[in-house]
């Protein structure tokens, strides 16, 4: 039996992931997220950061009860644990849901349970490396990778340095390779943005409306990320036409060819040489850079993710209304 749903479904989600929440609200819903005067992990509202459309709606979070929507759309183990017993009412909870994954398992790569048990939850991971690394423990898996629109700006490649674009790089240790950077960063011309980053010689964080104009300029994007999702920043980078230096770990070893479409290894020493071949050579840094947006283009586009989520919501809604 199938449920034909309305042209545009009213969807409640937390602000969780900024650029994700922006790229989610091009399919065709309407997402309502709470706010409150502390603006707190998840109820910072709309912010002054994205240029979010009129179909991303605050709702204050004392008002979240009095709401109606047709999905709830989880992205945390805070907001499954804790945030939905706070502002979703008892007859809220009983919504078709769907949790989204950003994050490769942690604490372990291998022996990490996914916190979702609820079998009537839907989980969505954004890579199939995530899918295949965690622990899941429910019966309904699925795999949707990011979505990128055509970038405002392409690659030129003009400065001659690379750029990391990674927020509080430091603070988060082994796991975003500050050590790595440190010492590529010893032997190769190299730049580093993001949050926090200015107290150890970075250059601070760049607003994402501004992020692509401003990468786009340097010669290559470098991702020293050791275990991680497939970095927004890195497909932006790509869909730009921009060349790409990364470890070759998760689902990167999937997507990117060494040599062709990146410099990709898990031998640091490899990244380096690959990393003065871009610089010396902006020629072959074009050319890498054009196979990388072929990539980006066949695996990240817009009308795929917008359609594949259309299609989620969907059958998240209609296996709910089939089983009550």
């Amino acid at each position: 039996m199938t449920f034909m749903l309305r042209n545009r479904l009213k969807i409640f989600t937390w602000h969780i992931h900024g650029s994700y929440l922006f790229y989610l609200s091009q399919c065709n819903v309407d997402i309502y997220i709470p706010v409150n005067e502390k603006k707190d992990e998840g109820y910072y509202g709309r912010g002054k950061t994205f240029l979010f459309n009129d179909n991303v709606i605050e709702v204050p979070a004392d008002e979240v009860k009095q709401h109606s929507f047709d999905c709830i759309l989880f992205q945390s183990e805070k907001n499954l644990r804790i945030d939905q017993y706070e502002v979703l009412s008892e007859e809220q909870r009983q919504l078709p849901a769907i949790y989204l994954e950003h994050n490769a398992p942690e604490p372990h790569p291998v022996y990490s349970d996914h916190p979702l048990y609820d079998p009537e939850v839907v989980l969505v991971h954004v890579t199939h490396y995530n899918k295949l690394m965690w622990k899941n423990n429910v019966p309904h898996v699925k795999v949707i990778q990011h979505g990128i629109p055509e970038p405002a700006h392409l690659y030129t490649g003009d400065i001659n340095k690379g750029i990391v674009v990674i927020n509080h790089i430091k603070e988060r240790g082994r796991i975003t390779g500050w050590d790595i950077f440190d010492r590529v960063r010893a032997e190769v011309p190299i730049d580093l943005a993001g949050m926090g980053t200015e107290q150890y010689g970075g250059l601070g964080e760049v607003l994402f409306p501004q992020l692509n104009a401003f990468t786009s300029r340097y010669r290559f994007l470098f991702n020293p990320i050791r275990h991680t999702s497939f970095g927004l920043s890195v497909c932006e980078a790509m869909m730009a036409g921009m060349p790409v230096v990364s470890l070759a770990t998760t689902e990167y070893a999937n997507l990117l060819v060494n040599k062709q479409s990146a410099f990709i290894n898990t031998n640091v020493d490899e990244l380096i040489v690959g990393m003065k071949k871009l610089l010396s050579d902006q020629a072959l840094a074009r050319a890498m850079g054009q196979q990388a947006r072929a990539v980006a283009l066949e695996q990240f586009g817009m009308e795929r993710f917008t359609r594949e989520w259309d299609e989620l919501f969907e059958f998240a809604i209609n296996k709910k209304n089939v089983s009550v």
